[in-house]
């Protein structure tokens, strides 16, 4: 499937743009654009405007045909989605409707051997998102064996870390590890699956990728810049397809949700007023005919939130994990 082909349909979709609930007359933020089906979507209520932003050049350059048949009412930005306010701001827009987030990798990359995403597509180690900054092969030939140990952990979750973090290592001191199935093989030594079971190289795929691509702390970034210019009333749609990823949208709105006030032991502390209203008690998730249509709808969650007329939170650091710029430096 092509980037410009219309029947593209985003998991959870329909339930996304129900949850954006757009109106004619509304600027609504695409902050994944990808195959654009939910600017599709929301195009589709007369009136709408969207601005569509995608670091993927070739996402903007698929999106081409829809600009031409919106009438003026789609704009595509290259960016990254954490500078959506910005984006914004460039667009001569300071409030927007909505914004829908469809967060991590898209299927259009997965499905291009060139990107080197998939261990099941022989490709180029390079997993870059966009088409800037150090690629897989660059943190595989730099990190030092404690970094990669900890980035896949951290970000892939995979238990044997270290053990593949050595191995790594090993291989790389006999030749460099520059193709997704070295690695994939690299892995498959040390990390054992059974029948049925994930590959042994996913969890390890999934850390650098989410690791190159900066994927957690964009999507933190990202919330906090949709709090800034939603309006009162506007709304916040995020799908993601991970613990990690769901975790960090659920404590965002957890927190942005709370009632202010003090406790009895700290009474003159002031809170915030809730910047969100939750929409979604519990994560909406896909049926058993989106399953089977597209398996990887099985571990979507999409979870919504309205903007109050509070104003917005202060951001808050990023969580203390090894970031890109360290390990390159060796620091």
């Amino acid at each position: 499937m092509t980037p410009a082909d219309s029947r593209h349909i985003p998991v959870l979709g329909r339930q996304a743009v129900e949850m954006l609930n757009p109106h004619a007359g509304g600027i609504y933020l695409d902050a994944t654009f990808g195959a654009g089906g939910y600017s599709r979507a929301i195009l589709d209520i007369a009136g709408t405007r969207v601005i569509g932003i995608d670091r993927d050049r070739s996402a903007i350059a698929g999106g081409f045909d829809l600009v031409d048949k919106s009438d003026g009412r789609l704009t595509l930005v290259e960016d990254r989605f954490s500078n959506l306010a910005e984006v914004c701001a460039g667009q001569g827009v300071n409030a927007v409707d909505g914004a829908v987030m469809d967060v991590g990798v898209s299927s259009m990359q997965l499905d291009q051997a060139e990107r080197g995403f998939s261990f099941r597509l022989g490709g180029p180690l390079d997993m870059r998102m966009g088409h800037d900054g150090p690629t897989a092969a660059d943190v595989i030939a730099k990190a030092s064996e404690a970094d990669l140990a900890n980035i896949i952990y951290i970000f892939g979750e995979e238990r044997h870390s270290r053990a593949v973090a050595r191995a790594i290592v090993a291989a790389r001191k006999e030749a460099p590890v520059t193709t997704t199935r070295a690695l994939a093989d690299i892995v498959s030594r040390v990390v054992r699956s059974k029948p049925g079971e994930i590959h042994p190289a996913t969890r390890t795929f999934q850390g650098l990728r989410i690791f190159v691509n900066q994927e957690l702390d964009e999507l933190h970034l990202a919330l906090a810049a949709a709090e800034r210019v939603l309006k009162p009333g506007g709304r916040l749609v995020v799908v993601s397809f991970h613990s990690l990823e769901d975790r960090i949208v659920k404590n965002f709105l957890v927190e942005r949700g709370k009632a202010g006030g003090g406790s009895r032991h700290l009474p003159e502390l002031a809170h915030a007023a809730p910047s969100f209203v939750i929409l979604t008690k519990r994560p909406i998730v896909a049926d058993d005919a989106e399953i089977s249509a597209n398996p990887r709808a099985r571990s979507a969650k999409l979870r919504a939130a309205e903007r109050t007329d509070a104003r917005a939170h202060e951001a808050a650091s990023l969580p203390a994990w090894p970031t890109l710029d360290d390990v390159m430096r060796g620091g």
